[in-house]
């Protein structure tokens, strides 16, 4: 461990809510095939791929840094990084890393005993862009870099690297031998990426020097110019590449909003790029409107979509009465309103006329977004209110509001720790049970929590641990009452007990609202809002994925100091399912009151809701507010129904996107609450700081890590630790699903779905696309030839 501990920020967006218009477009439609959860690239053999070309590619941002290993590195540090430096070991499309034999020969476990040691043969023509063989002095700069004994190296992660204890050269320049202290079993995720020694070999160089540009690179593509006038990065393909040959000549990665990325597809901007429900909803809707003309030919009338389409006709009677009518200036107004409307929709038909151009194509994101909730105070430090709370979700049907519109796989995700498909995945969901209001109602009174008792706390107070001067007890009392913040699914009134519509309004939610970043008020898109990344800093993962653990990880730690996030909180031990926690913080951090004089006591019941000592079960559920979060805001509505059913009463907080994680979830101030975690191919290493048990700081609170329940136990930790340390790979990975039980029998958290991919891109475009859990393989990215060129191909073979 080093003296700058691993930092962290949540990855904090869900998946995209789509419409069901949008099941039925992808790339795999026009040819009658069913939308598979796996790569979704139209994989193209590299003989049918064209050579040459440029493809023009969102991201998010530009780069703060090229340094993956930095704080600050985000999705397009981790992009960069994929196509121009050496990947050792790279994710395949279930999500396993496999060596990479553009750099590897070979890389195996050479001994055991007495230690650890692993044993890499090179690729003989690997080389440096400056002519330089990579070799074993590139790792040993790496590793002294990343080992934590030297703090002038600003690194935001060692995880791995403090394990090893010499790099050697070993019988040739082409083998090094690495010996680990400790056995590790992820020995994998070391030195992908990998840097040359002149970029790690001195604390200024690590520091500074890969900031702005690399001058030395070793991948399919060269790092060219990074245009912050134009927002671009040109990667241009490598004359000294070894390998087979990039098809691009130049891949040109455009920072884009997600918000503005249709309008940018429709203008020729972009020729791929990730999009949210609202842009792959346009583009369905091109081309469906396509369709429809070809057998309407010169159909008129009010547009179906799009600026003007709500307009009603009294409201369009009225525009044009207004307009010619006597009243001269509120005529000229008119006039210059409907000009405008007429420009916009003119825009907007003209892009729908573009968008026709782009398929969309559609996996399953590799990460999940959970129900986390906040097991420092408040009815939630009791593991049974927390166990009664997962027991009344059906996650299914939480699933299904996601998925099933995309014709994606619906099934809940079953596991902290791995995703469908990968070799460490098992559902251990039966640690906790299913749905079972019964079960729930009964551990809620086991806890104490009865209905129709009296409540004798002040108006507006909360039973979780934002009971403080942030709300003043003007609650509305009904869903979607207001448009900042506080609505209530439960208040004890007549509407007790009506499951209304989950189905209705999850379905329909918020049909045309606009919608920014999917995944990204992260970069997050958690996912994600502005200033939010997708972050954990662990060790390093697959190339899109390292951006997950990497961006902007000092925002969680800026009020602490750059060691660890500190907060006190209560933490579940080792009990059984009746145990509450045994330690409890002297709830600084919690939201106390303030020091205002306390309002009076208003004696009521609780009616159809749960109550325990005068305070009604209420628990503060937070959610962001900005763009892009629809699909949350649905989700969580559907599971405050659910609470209902069992007498808890859910208050639906939303909460600006920049404080969101910052202001909640990192400091603890509240009970319930949905956000992502990215998937990891190294779970013993990546998801122990997730789950790993609190422990306590000198002056009294608790150091989380990336802990934000607040819950964990000495055995999670402990199997986490053997499984760390196991070299056997199918003995590793059992220790692992047993921590998941272990996870899932403390409820934390609680897994709900994993997340939708959404991909824009030109239909010739190829190898390119929804990459789901594998890394993409930037040198068979190119254009599709056309049938006449494949064909002249074929007889100039023959």
């Amino acid at each position: 461990m080093s003296q700058r501990r691993r930092r962290s920020l949540a990855f904090l967006t869900s998946g995209v809510l789509a419409l069901p218009l949008l099941a039925g477009c992808g790339a795999g439609d026009e040819e009658g095939g069913p939308v598979a959860a796996g790569q979704d690239i139209a994989m193209t053999s590299r003989d049918r791929v064209a050579d040459g070309g440029v493809v023009r590619w969102a991201v998010d941002t530009l780069p703060d840094t090229l340094n993956t290993f930095q704080a600050d590195a985000d999705a397009t540090t981790a992009r960069i990084a994929g196509a121009v430096l050496p990947q050792l070991f790279v994710m395949d499309a279930k999500g396993q890393p496999v060596a990479n034999p553009d750099y590897l020969e070979k890389a195996e476990i050479v001994a055991r005993e007495p230690k650890q040691v692993v044993l890499y043969k090179l690729n003989q023509q690997a080389v440096w862009s400056d002519g330089r063989e990579i070799g074993a002095a590139d790792f040993v700069a790496q590793w002294r870099a990343l080992n934590g004994k030297d703090s002038a190296y600003w690194t935001a992660r060692n995880a791995g690297y403090e394990r090893i204890e010499k790099i050697e050269r070993g019988k040739t320049d082409l083998e090094v031998k690495v010996t680990f202290a400790k056995p590790y079993t992820d020995w994998r995720s070391l030195f992908t990426p990998l840097y040359p020694k002149q970029v790690t070999g001195t604390p200024d160089a690590f520091n500074e020097g890969a900031r702005g540009a690399l001058k030395v690179t070793a991948g399919a593509f060269n790092l060219g110019a990074v245009d912050k006038k134009t927002a671009t990065v040109a990667l241009t393909r490598n004359a000294r590449w070894w390998g087979r040959p990039a098809k691009l000549d130049t891949l040109v990665l455009t920072a884009v909003p997600r918000a503005e990325r249709p309008a940018a597809l429709a203008a020729g901007k972009l020729d791929m790029a990730e999009i949210d429900r609202t842009g792959a909803d346009r583009i369905a809707l091109a081309h469906r409107d396509a369709k429809a003309a070809k057998g309407a030919e010169g159909a008129g009338g009010a547009p179906a979509h799009g600026p003007g389409a709500s307009v009603t006709a009294a409201q369009a009677t009225m525009s044009w009465a207004i307009a010619y009518g006597a009243d001269e200036s509120k005529a000229k107004e008119e006039q210059a309103s409907r000009a405008a409307n007429a420009e916009a929709a003119k825009k907007y038909a003209e892009e729908q006329n573009a968008l026709r151009t782009f398929a969309v194509r559609k996996s399953l994101e590799p990460a999940y977004t959970q129900l986390a909730m906040n097991g420092a105070s408040g009815p939630l430090a009791d593991e049974r209110v927390r166990r009664a709370v997962a027991r009344a979700l059906d996650r299914k049907a939480l699933a299904e509001i996601v998925l099933k519109p995309l014709g994606l796989p619906a099934k809940p995700a079953g596991s902290h720790l791995a995703l469908a498909g990968q070799p460490a995945y098992a559902d251990n969901s039966d640690a906790l049970g299913g749905q079972d209001t019964q079960a729930a109602q009964a551990l809620l009174a086991d806890a104490g929590w009865r209905r129709g008792g009296k409540i004798t706390e002040p108006a507006g107070a909360k039973a979780g641990p934002e009971a403080s001067s942030e709300d003043d007890g003007k609650t509305p009392a009904g869903p979607g009452t207001g448009n900042d913040g506080l609505y209530v699914v439960g208040q004890d009134d007549e509407r007790n007990g009506d499951e209304r519509a989950g189905d209705e309004r999850a379905g329909d939610e918020r049909a045309g609202d606009e919608q920014g970043g999917a995944g990204n008020p992260q970069d997050a898109r958690p996912a994600a809002g502005p200033g939010l990344s997708p972050a954990l800093t662990v060790t390093p993962l697959a190339a899109q994925q390292q951006a997950s653990l990497l961006a902007q990880a000092d925002v969680a730690r800026a009020a602490g100091g750059p060691d660890a996030a500190r907060d006190t909180a209560t933490t579940a031990t080792d009990t059984d399912a009746k145990g509450a926690p045994v330690r409890e913080g002297d709830g600084a951090g919690q939201g106390k009151a303030s020091a205002a004089p306390a309002p009076a006591k208003q004696a009521r019941t609780s009616g159809s809701m749960l109550a325990k000592d005068g305070k009604a079960l209420s628990l503060r559920f937070v959610l962001p507010s900005g763009p892009g979060s629809e699909s949350l805001r649905a989700v969580g509505e559907r599971i405050a129904q659910m609470l209902q059913k069992v007498g808890i009463q859910a208050e639906l907080k939303k909460v600006a996107d920049e404080s969101f994680f910052k202001d909640h979830i990192a400091s603890g101030q509240y009970d319930l609450a949905l956000y992502s975690w990215p998937a990891t191919a190294y779970p013993a290493t990546d998801a122990r700081p997730i789950f790993a048990k609190p422990e306590p700081a000198a002056d009294g609170s608790l150091l989380v890590e990336q802990n934000y329940t607040r819950v964990g136990t000495d055995h999670i930790d402990q199997l986490f630790d053997q499984a760390l340390g196991e070299l056997d790979e199918g003995a590793s990975r059992d220790l692992i699903r047993k921590a998941d039980a272990r996870i899932w029998a403390a409820a934390g958290s609680i897994p709900l779905y994993q997340r939708p991919e959404l991909v824009a891109v030109k239909p010739s475009l190829v190898n390119a696309g929804a990459f789901g859990l594998g890394a993409p393989r930037f040198q068979d990215i190119g254009w599709k030839k056309s049938p006449a060129a494949t064909e002249k191909n074929a007889k100039e073979k023959k």
